[in-house]
């Protein structure tokens, strides 16, 4: 089984993190990320921009805006791949499963 490793990466950076557990509750702009982040907004757009292209969040323009949006399918995906390990380890470990050494 094999994990989506470049959105794990995306997601481990501390202030990604932040922003997509923001974007959860609703959806924001830049200022209204900089205002709860406290980073900058250069920083801001560029983890915004990371996660747009790795599909995490969508954006709609609003006037001079632009708010962001989290696509909750794109983290089904990945907690369906997360589970899936979940569900083999917890087999492993029933049956006792370990390779022999040689």
């Amino acid at each position: 089984m094999s994990v989506k490793t470049d959105v794990l990466r995306l997601l481990a950076d501390p202030l990604r993190a932040r922003i997509v557990s923001l974007l959860a509750s609703e959806a924001l702009c830049t200022c209204h990320l900089v205002e709860e982040t406290g980073a900058k907004q250069t920083n801001i757009s560029n983890h915004l921009r990371a996660l747009r292209e790795a599909g995490l969040v969508d954006t709609e323009p609003c006037g001079r805006f632009t708010y962001y949006r989290l696509r909750p399918e794109a983290l089904d995906g990945l907690a369906a791949q997360l589970t899936g390990l979940a569900e083999a380890a917890r087999r492993a470990n029933l049956e006792q499963r370990k390779r022999p050494c040689p």
